[in-house]
Protein backbone atom coordinates (compact mmCIF):
# COMPACT_ATOMS: atom_id res chain seq x y z
CA UNK A 1 0.00 0.00 0.00
CA UNK A 2 1.58 3.09 -1.29
CA UNK A 3 1.39 6.57 0.98
CA UNK A 4 -1.71 8.71 0.05
CA UNK A 5 -3.03 6.17 -1.38
CA UNK A 6 -6.92 6.84 -0.29
CA UNK A 7 -6.42 10.60 -0.51
CA UNK A 8 -8.76 12.64 -2.91
CA UNK A 9 -8.16 16.26 -4.56
CA UNK A 10 -11.81 17.14 -4.73
CA UNK A 11 -11.51 20.58 -6.72
CA UNK A 12 -11.73 19.03 -9.78
CA UNK A 13 -13.69 16.31 -10.86
CA UNK A 14 -17.25 15.74 -10.87
CA UNK A 15 -19.00 16.80 -7.10
CA UNK A 16 -21.69 14.31 -7.53
CA UNK A 17 -19.14 11.90 -7.57
CA UNK A 18 -16.89 12.73 -4.69
CA UNK A 19 -19.74 13.16 -2.49
CA UNK A 20 -20.87 9.93 -3.06
CA UNK A 21 -17.86 8.03 -3.47
CA UNK A 22 -17.11 10.08 0.26
CA UNK A 23 -20.37 9.48 1.64
CA UNK A 24 -20.76 5.56 1.07
CA UNK A 25 -17.67 4.39 3.15
CA UNK A 26 -18.45 6.64 5.71
CA UNK A 27 -22.02 5.72 5.91
CA UNK A 28 -20.61 2.40 6.60
CA UNK A 29 -18.20 3.31 8.93
CA UNK A 30 -20.94 5.30 10.88
CA UNK A 31 -23.05 2.63 10.71
CA UNK A 32 -20.75 0.79 12.33
CA UNK A 33 -20.09 3.39 15.08
CA UNK A 34 -24.19 3.55 16.04
CA UNK A 35 -23.83 -0.14 16.12
CA UNK A 36 -22.07 0.23 19.40
CA UNK A 37 -25.19 1.90 20.85
CA UNK A 38 -27.24 -0.49 19.41
CA UNK A 39 -25.31 -3.55 20.47
CA UNK A 40 -25.50 -2.27 23.96
CA UNK A 41 -29.12 -1.87 24.03
CA UNK A 42 -30.11 -5.15 22.05
CA UNK A 43 -27.68 -7.17 24.46
CA UNK A 44 -28.93 -4.92 28.10
CA UNK A 45 -32.57 -4.93 27.23
CA UNK A 46 -32.84 -8.47 26.63
CA UNK A 47 -30.02 -10.04 28.93
CA UNK A 48 -30.49 -7.76 31.94
CA UNK A 49 -33.86 -5.76 31.19
CA UNK A 50 -36.01 -3.11 30.71
CA UNK A 51 -34.95 -0.88 33.95
CA UNK A 52 -30.71 -1.14 33.08
CA UNK A 53 -31.93 -0.35 29.51
CA UNK A 54 -33.32 3.14 30.78
CA UNK A 55 -29.83 3.32 32.85
CA UNK A 56 -28.06 2.96 29.75
CA UNK A 57 -30.60 5.40 27.76
CA UNK A 58 -30.62 7.91 30.30
CA UNK A 59 -26.81 8.61 29.98
CA UNK A 60 -27.05 9.21 25.86
CA UNK A 61 -27.38 12.74 26.09
CA UNK A 62 -24.67 13.51 29.11
CA UNK A 63 -22.49 11.20 27.00
CA UNK A 64 -23.08 13.00 23.72
CA UNK A 65 -22.25 16.08 26.08
CA UNK A 66 -18.78 14.52 26.85
CA UNK A 67 -17.79 13.80 23.83
CA UNK A 68 -19.29 16.93 21.71
CA UNK A 69 -15.98 19.01 22.53
CA UNK A 70 -13.05 16.80 22.08
CA UNK A 71 -15.40 15.44 18.56
CA UNK A 72 -16.14 18.97 17.96
CA UNK A 73 -12.22 20.28 18.24
CA UNK A 74 -11.29 17.13 16.20
CA UNK A 75 -14.40 18.67 13.14
CA UNK A 76 -12.37 22.54 13.81
CA UNK A 77 -8.90 21.01 12.80
CA UNK A 78 -10.18 19.14 9.96
CA UNK A 79 -11.72 21.75 8.59
CA UNK A 80 -8.33 23.91 8.60
CA UNK A 81 -6.76 21.16 7.18
CA UNK A 82 -9.10 20.58 4.43
CA UNK A 83 -8.34 24.35 3.24
CA UNK A 84 -4.82 23.74 3.74
CA UNK A 85 -5.08 20.88 1.27
CA UNK A 86 -7.30 22.87 -0.96
CA UNK A 87 -5.03 25.48 -1.14
CA UNK A 88 -1.55 23.06 -1.86
CA UNK A 89 -0.31 24.39 1.24
CA UNK A 90 1.34 21.25 2.15
CA UNK A 91 3.41 22.59 4.80
CA UNK A 92 0.88 24.05 7.18
CA UNK A 93 -1.22 20.68 6.90
CA UNK A 94 1.53 18.90 8.67
CA UNK A 95 2.20 21.48 11.31
CA UNK A 96 -1.63 21.47 12.11
CA UNK A 97 -1.84 17.46 12.49
CA UNK A 98 1.21 18.21 14.74
CA UNK A 99 -0.59 20.37 16.94
CA UNK A 100 -3.91 18.93 16.56
CA UNK A 101 -2.17 16.35 19.56
CA UNK A 102 -2.64 19.31 22.73
CA UNK A 103 -6.11 20.29 21.41
CA UNK A 104 -7.45 16.52 21.54
CA UNK A 105 -5.54 15.20 24.71
CA UNK A 106 -6.16 18.89 26.70
CA UNK A 107 -9.71 18.68 25.43
CA UNK A 108 -10.71 15.30 26.40
CA UNK A 109 -8.92 14.80 29.97
CA UNK A 110 -10.27 17.89 31.11
CA UNK A 111 -14.41 16.62 29.79
CA UNK A 112 -13.26 13.48 31.35
CA UNK A 113 -12.50 14.70 34.95
CA UNK A 114 -15.79 16.44 35.18
CA UNK A 115 -18.01 13.92 33.70
CA UNK A 116 -16.62 11.63 36.01
CA UNK A 117 -16.89 13.91 39.04
CA UNK A 118 -20.19 15.83 38.40
CA UNK A 119 -22.47 12.85 36.85
CA UNK A 120 -24.05 12.13 39.73
CA UNK A 121 -25.55 15.15 39.96
CA UNK A 122 -26.59 16.21 36.49
CA UNK A 123 -28.42 12.40 36.73
CA UNK A 124 -30.50 13.83 39.15
CA UNK A 125 -31.44 16.69 37.34
CA UNK A 126 -32.02 15.01 34.87
CA UNK A 127 -34.97 13.14 36.91
CA UNK A 128 -33.14 10.07 36.99
CA UNK A 129 -35.26 7.22 38.87
CA UNK A 130 -33.59 6.28 42.18
CA UNK A 131 -33.86 2.75 41.35
CA UNK A 132 -31.49 3.26 37.42
CA UNK A 133 -29.56 5.87 39.22
CA UNK A 134 -26.38 3.68 40.88
CA UNK A 135 -26.55 1.75 36.96
CA UNK A 136 -26.72 4.93 35.50
CA UNK A 137 -23.51 7.01 37.09
CA UNK A 138 -21.16 3.51 36.64
CA UNK A 139 -22.40 3.33 33.13
CA UNK A 140 -21.24 7.30 32.58
CA UNK A 141 -17.69 7.16 34.45
CA UNK A 142 -16.77 3.93 32.97
CA UNK A 143 -17.62 5.25 29.10
CA UNK A 144 -15.66 9.30 30.47
CA UNK A 145 -12.78 7.09 30.58
CA UNK A 146 -13.05 5.97 27.20
CA UNK A 147 -13.38 9.78 25.58
CA UNK A 148 -9.11 10.10 25.07
CA UNK A 149 -9.76 7.48 22.70
CA UNK A 150 -12.54 8.72 20.90
CA UNK A 151 -10.99 12.17 20.81
CA UNK A 152 -7.64 10.87 19.49
CA UNK A 153 -9.76 8.28 16.65
CA UNK A 154 -12.26 11.14 15.65
CA UNK A 155 -9.27 13.37 14.94
CA UNK A 156 -6.94 11.01 13.04
CA UNK A 157 -10.34 10.25 10.96
CA UNK A 158 -11.23 13.84 10.78
CA UNK A 159 -7.56 14.80 9.42
CA UNK A 160 -7.75 11.98 6.63
CA UNK A 161 -11.12 13.02 5.47
CA UNK A 162 -9.95 16.51 5.15
CA UNK A 163 -7.20 15.09 2.88
CA UNK A 164 -10.48 13.56 0.44
CA UNK A 165 -9.62 9.61 2.25
CA UNK A 166 -12.83 8.82 4.16
CA UNK A 167 -12.05 4.74 3.35
CA UNK A 168 -9.41 4.36 5.90
CA UNK A 169 -11.07 5.08 9.24
CA UNK A 170 -14.11 2.88 8.20
CA UNK A 171 -11.60 -0.28 8.62
CA UNK A 172 -10.99 0.55 12.41
CA UNK A 173 -14.52 1.24 12.71
CA UNK A 174 -15.34 -2.42 11.40
CA UNK A 175 -12.61 -3.79 13.81
CA UNK A 176 -13.30 -2.50 16.79
CA UNK A 177 -17.22 -2.89 16.13
CA UNK A 178 -16.38 -6.39 16.08
CA UNK A 179 -14.22 -6.45 19.09
CA UNK A 180 -16.75 -4.63 20.82
CA UNK A 181 -19.81 -7.18 19.88
CA UNK A 182 -17.38 -10.04 21.11
CA UNK A 183 -16.38 -8.20 25.29
CA UNK A 184 -20.60 -7.32 24.97
CA UNK A 185 -21.08 -11.02 24.84
CA UNK A 186 -18.21 -12.04 27.09
CA UNK A 187 -18.76 -9.38 29.75
CA UNK A 188 -22.60 -9.49 29.94
CA UNK A 189 -23.41 -13.02 29.37
CA UNK A 190 -20.06 -14.93 30.58
CA UNK A 191 -18.96 -12.60 32.97
CA UNK A 192 -22.27 -11.18 34.74
CA UNK A 193 -20.70 -7.47 34.58
CA UNK A 194 -24.41 -6.44 33.41
CA UNK A 195 -23.79 -2.33 32.53
CA UNK A 196 -20.63 -1.84 33.76
CA UNK A 197 -19.28 -4.81 31.46
CA UNK A 198 -21.33 -2.80 28.38
CA UNK A 199 -19.77 0.25 29.04
CA UNK A 200 -16.18 -1.34 29.72
CA UNK A 201 -16.50 -3.21 26.28
CA UNK A 202 -17.00 0.19 24.50
CA UNK A 203 -13.81 1.73 25.87
CA UNK A 204 -11.85 -1.25 25.26
CA UNK A 205 -13.18 -0.95 21.48
CA UNK A 206 -12.34 2.38 21.32
CA UNK A 207 -8.58 2.37 22.45
CA UNK A 208 -8.41 -0.17 19.70
CA UNK A 209 -9.26 2.03 17.40
CA UNK A 210 -8.01 5.08 18.38
CA UNK A 211 -4.45 3.18 18.60
CA UNK A 212 -4.49 1.42 15.66
CA UNK A 213 -5.76 4.35 13.42
CA UNK A 214 -3.09 6.61 14.43
CA UNK A 215 -0.07 3.81 13.84
CA UNK A 216 -1.58 3.72 10.34
CA UNK A 217 -1.45 6.99 9.63
CA UNK A 218 1.81 7.12 10.66
CA UNK A 219 3.74 4.53 8.48
CA UNK A 220 1.11 5.17 5.67
CA UNK A 221 0.13 8.51 4.81
CA UNK A 222 3.13 11.13 4.61
CA UNK A 223 0.96 13.55 6.01
CA UNK A 224 1.20 12.38 9.44
CA UNK A 225 5.23 11.85 9.35
CA UNK A 226 5.67 15.48 10.93
CA UNK A 227 8.84 17.10 11.84
CA UNK A 228 10.16 17.86 15.10
CA UNK A 229 9.58 21.59 14.03
CA UNK A 230 6.18 21.30 12.96
CA UNK A 231 5.48 18.99 16.11
CA UNK A 232 6.59 21.76 18.50
CA UNK A 233 3.87 24.25 19.82
CA UNK A 234 2.04 26.55 17.62
CA UNK A 235 0.44 29.11 19.13
CA UNK A 236 -1.59 30.37 16.04
CA UNK A 237 -2.24 26.86 14.73
CA UNK A 238 -3.88 25.68 18.31
CA UNK A 239 -5.69 29.62 18.35
CA UNK A 240 -7.00 28.57 14.60
CA UNK A 241 -8.21 24.67 15.55
CA UNK A 242 -9.64 26.05 18.96
CA UNK A 243 -11.52 29.39 17.42
CA UNK A 244 -12.95 27.41 13.90
CA UNK A 245 -13.37 23.93 16.37
CA UNK A 246 -15.01 25.45 19.48
CA UNK A 247 -18.24 26.74 17.63
CA UNK A 248 -18.94 23.47 16.63
CA UNK A 249 -17.90 21.57 19.97
CA UNK A 250 -19.89 24.37 21.64
CA UNK A 251 -23.42 23.55 19.42
CA UNK A 252 -22.87 20.54 19.71
CA UNK A 253 -22.72 20.76 23.87
CA UNK A 254 -25.89 23.06 23.58
CA UNK A 255 -27.99 20.16 21.36
CA UNK A 256 -26.86 17.74 24.10
CA UNK A 257 -27.90 19.84 26.55
CA UNK A 258 -31.49 20.59 25.09
CA UNK A 259 -31.08 16.45 24.64
CA UNK A 260 -30.75 16.33 28.58
CA UNK A 261 -33.94 18.66 29.30
CA UNK A 262 -35.48 16.31 27.07
CA UNK A 263 -34.51 13.47 28.38
CA UNK A 264 -35.81 14.88 31.92
CA UNK A 265 -38.92 15.68 30.63
CA UNK A 266 -39.30 11.87 29.44
CA UNK A 267 -37.92 10.68 32.84
CA UNK A 268 -40.95 11.92 34.36
CA UNK A 269 -43.33 9.34 32.61
CA UNK A 270 -41.54 6.04 34.17
CA UNK A 271 -39.58 3.35 33.14
CA UNK A 272 -41.44 2.03 29.99
CA UNK A 273 -41.55 5.39 28.07
CA UNK A 274 -37.88 5.83 28.84
CA UNK A 275 -37.05 2.44 27.18
CA UNK A 276 -39.30 3.12 24.13
CA UNK A 277 -37.68 6.59 24.02
CA UNK A 278 -33.93 5.19 24.51
CA UNK A 279 -35.08 2.34 21.48
CA UNK A 280 -36.36 5.34 18.77
CA UNK A 281 -33.49 7.28 20.03
CA UNK A 282 -30.95 4.69 18.87
CA UNK A 283 -32.90 4.03 15.69
CA UNK A 284 -33.27 7.74 14.79
CA UNK A 285 -29.66 7.94 15.40
CA UNK A 286 -28.93 5.05 13.28
CA UNK A 287 -31.34 6.66 10.10
CA UNK A 288 -29.09 10.16 10.76
CA UNK A 289 -26.08 8.22 9.87
CA UNK A 290 -26.62 8.67 5.62
CA UNK A 291 -27.37 12.30 6.50
CA UNK A 292 -24.28 12.91 8.80
CA UNK A 293 -22.32 11.05 6.18
CA UNK A 294 -23.34 13.18 3.25
CA UNK A 295 -22.63 16.06 5.78
CA UNK A 296 -19.31 15.38 6.18
CA UNK A 297 -18.20 14.75 2.90
CA UNK A 298 -19.79 18.29 1.67
CA UNK A 299 -18.07 19.64 4.97
CA UNK A 300 -14.62 18.30 3.66
CA UNK A 301 -15.28 18.64 -0.05
CA UNK A 302 -16.49 22.41 0.86
CA UNK A 303 -13.28 22.79 2.40
CA UNK A 304 -11.52 21.55 -0.08
CA UNK A 305 -13.10 23.65 -3.05
CA UNK A 306 -13.69 26.84 -0.80
CA UNK A 307 -9.20 26.90 -0.14
CA UNK A 308 -8.88 26.75 -4.07
CA UNK A 309 -11.60 29.42 -4.70
CA UNK A 310 -13.99 27.35 -6.18
CA UNK A 311 -17.11 28.53 -5.13
CA UNK A 312 -19.47 27.63 -8.09
CA UNK A 313 -18.33 23.66 -7.16
CA UNK A 314 -19.30 24.42 -3.48
CA UNK A 315 -22.92 25.69 -4.72
CA UNK A 316 -23.32 22.48 -7.16
CA UNK A 317 -22.19 20.00 -3.46
CA UNK A 318 -25.17 21.83 -1.55
CA UNK A 319 -27.29 20.88 -4.36
CA UNK A 320 -26.58 17.59 -5.06
CA UNK A 321 -26.67 16.98 -1.13
CA UNK A 322 -30.12 17.83 -0.88
CA UNK A 323 -31.42 15.54 -3.67
CA UNK A 324 -29.75 12.66 -1.97
CA UNK A 325 -31.33 13.87 1.31
CA UNK A 326 -34.23 13.80 -0.33
CA UNK A 327 -34.97 10.57 -2.16
CA UNK A 328 -33.58 8.80 1.15
CA UNK A 329 -36.02 10.29 2.94
CA UNK A 330 -39.06 9.67 0.96
CA UNK A 331 -37.66 5.86 1.01
CA UNK A 332 -37.49 4.74 4.50
CA UNK A 333 -40.63 6.50 5.55
CA UNK A 334 -43.04 3.61 4.47
CA UNK A 335 -40.34 1.31 6.78
CA UNK A 336 -40.99 2.63 9.52
CA UNK A 337 -44.69 3.25 8.83
CA UNK A 338 -45.27 -0.30 8.73
CA UNK A 339 -43.07 -2.34 9.90
CA UNK A 340 -42.46 -0.05 13.19
CA UNK A 341 -43.49 -3.21 15.84
CA UNK A 342 -40.73 -5.69 14.22
CA UNK A 343 -38.02 -2.93 14.33
CA UNK A 344 -38.61 -2.15 18.50
CA UNK A 345 -39.16 -5.85 19.09
CA UNK A 346 -35.19 -6.42 18.04
CA UNK A 347 -34.74 -4.00 21.61
CA UNK A 348 -37.15 -5.06 24.14
CA UNK A 349 -39.63 -8.28 24.34
CA UNK A 350 -42.28 -6.16 26.88
CA UNK A 351 -45.21 -5.35 24.75
CA UNK A 352 -45.90 -1.93 26.04
CA UNK A 353 -42.37 -0.83 25.20
CA UNK A 354 -42.81 -2.06 21.91
CA UNK A 355 -46.07 -0.43 21.65
CA UNK A 356 -45.45 2.58 22.35
CA UNK A 357 -42.12 3.00 20.31
CA UNK A 358 -44.04 1.86 17.20
CA UNK A 359 -45.90 4.94 17.27
CA UNK A 360 -43.46 7.52 18.20
CA UNK A 361 -41.40 6.15 14.86
CA UNK A 362 -44.97 6.96 13.13
CA UNK A 363 -44.56 10.50 14.71
CA UNK A 364 -41.25 11.92 13.92
CA UNK A 365 -40.44 10.12 10.59
CA UNK A 366 -42.49 12.17 8.64
CA UNK A 367 -39.87 14.91 9.86
CA UNK A 368 -36.83 12.84 8.43
CA UNK A 369 -36.02 15.18 5.41
CA UNK A 370 -35.79 18.38 7.70
CA UNK A 371 -33.48 16.60 9.86
CA UNK A 372 -31.59 16.02 6.89
CA UNK A 373 -31.76 19.33 5.65
CA UNK A 374 -29.59 20.53 8.68
CA UNK A 375 -26.85 18.35 8.14
CA UNK A 376 -26.44 20.13 4.13
CA UNK A 377 -26.32 23.73 4.41
CA UNK A 378 -24.68 23.45 7.90
CA UNK A 379 -22.43 20.87 6.28
CA UNK A 380 -21.27 23.64 3.59
CA UNK A 381 -21.32 26.30 6.07
CA UNK A 382 -18.88 24.80 8.23
CA UNK A 383 -16.43 23.52 5.79
CA UNK A 384 -16.41 27.00 4.41
CA UNK A 385 -15.20 28.24 7.79
CA UNK A 386 -18.68 30.12 8.85
CA UNK A 387 -18.55 27.55 12.34
CA UNK A 388 -19.53 30.92 14.30
CA UNK A 389 -23.13 29.78 12.66
CA UNK A 390 -22.73 26.90 14.82
CA UNK A 391 -23.36 29.06 18.00
CA UNK A 392 -26.46 30.02 16.47
CA UNK A 393 -27.89 26.35 15.09
CA UNK A 394 -27.36 25.30 18.54
CA UNK A 395 -29.22 27.72 20.54
CA UNK A 396 -32.27 26.98 18.19
CA UNK A 397 -31.97 23.52 18.79
CA UNK A 398 -32.08 24.38 22.65
CA UNK A 399 -35.05 26.83 22.36
CA UNK A 400 -36.58 24.19 20.00
CA UNK A 401 -36.62 21.65 22.69
CA UNK A 402 -36.95 23.54 26.13
CA UNK A 403 -39.81 25.43 24.43
CA UNK A 404 -41.60 22.72 22.94
CA UNK A 405 -41.17 19.45 25.24
CA UNK A 406 -42.96 21.15 28.61
CA UNK A 407 -45.84 22.73 26.26
CA UNK A 408 -46.86 19.64 24.39
CA UNK A 409 -46.52 17.19 27.32
CA UNK A 410 -48.76 18.94 29.57
CA UNK A 411 -51.02 18.90 26.58
CA UNK A 412 -53.61 15.88 26.79
CA UNK A 413 -55.46 15.84 24.05
CA UNK A 414 -56.65 18.06 20.66
CA UNK A 415 -59.23 17.59 18.60
CA UNK A 416 -58.72 17.46 14.70
CA UNK A 417 -60.93 16.78 12.21
CA UNK A 418 -63.27 16.01 14.93
CA UNK A 419 -61.48 13.13 16.04
CA UNK A 420 -59.96 13.54 19.18
CA UNK A 421 -56.00 13.25 19.73
CA UNK A 422 -54.13 12.61 23.15
CA UNK A 423 -50.77 14.21 23.26
CA UNK A 424 -49.44 13.99 26.63
CA UNK A 425 -46.23 12.40 26.61
CA UNK A 426 -46.38 11.65 23.01
CA UNK A 427 -45.13 15.35 23.17
CA UNK A 428 -41.72 13.91 23.48
CA UNK A 429 -41.42 12.99 19.94
CA UNK A 430 -43.44 16.12 18.32
CA UNK A 431 -41.09 18.23 20.04
CA UNK A 432 -38.39 16.01 18.23
CA UNK A 433 -39.98 16.71 14.76
CA UNK A 434 -41.00 20.51 15.37
CA UNK A 435 -37.06 21.34 16.74
CA UNK A 436 -35.76 19.59 13.60
CA UNK A 437 -37.53 21.59 11.27
CA UNK A 438 -36.99 25.14 12.72
CA UNK A 439 -33.48 23.86 12.78
CA UNK A 440 -33.41 23.75 8.89
CA UNK A 441 -35.35 26.84 8.44
CA UNK A 442 -32.30 28.17 9.88
CA UNK A 443 -29.77 26.43 8.26
CA UNK A 444 -30.94 26.62 5.13
CA UNK A 445 -31.64 30.75 5.53
CA UNK A 446 -28.13 31.07 6.53
CA UNK A 447 -26.74 29.15 3.64
CA UNK A 448 -28.85 31.67 1.42
CA UNK A 449 -27.72 34.87 3.00
CA UNK A 450 -24.38 33.75 1.10
CA UNK A 451 -22.34 35.10 4.21
CA UNK A 452 -20.63 31.45 3.79
CA UNK A 453 -18.46 32.80 0.39
CA UNK A 454 -16.44 35.36 2.36
CA UNK A 455 -15.53 32.77 4.78
CA UNK A 456 -12.10 31.48 3.53
CA UNK A 457 -9.97 31.42 6.36
CA UNK A 458 -7.28 34.23 6.58
CA UNK A 459 -4.48 32.27 7.49
CA UNK A 460 -4.75 30.32 4.33
CA UNK A 461 -2.89 31.41 1.18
Amino acid sequence: MKSRTNITDMTVGSPSKHILMFAVPLLIGNIFQQFYNMVDSIIVGNFVGANALAAVGTCGSMNFFCFSLSSGLAIGIGIIVSQFFGAKDYKNVQATIGNATYVLAGASLVVSCLGYIFCPYVLKLLNCPDAILPEAVVYMRTTCAGIIFMAFYNGVASILRALGDSKTPLYFLILSSIINLVLDLLFVLSFGWGVFGVALATCLSQAISAITSIIYAYKKVSYFRVSKEEFKPHSQIIINSVKIGLPVALQSCMISISMMVLQGVVNTFGESIMAAYTIVMRVEQLVQQPYNSIGSAITNYSGQNLGAGELERVKKGFHRGTLIVLIFSLSVLPIFWFFGENIISFFVKESEVIRIGAIALKITSPFYFMLGMIYVPRSVLNGCGDTGFAMLNGITEVIGRIGFAPLLTKIVSVTLFGRIIPVGFWGVWLTTGLTWTITAIVCIIRYNSGVWKKKRLAFVK
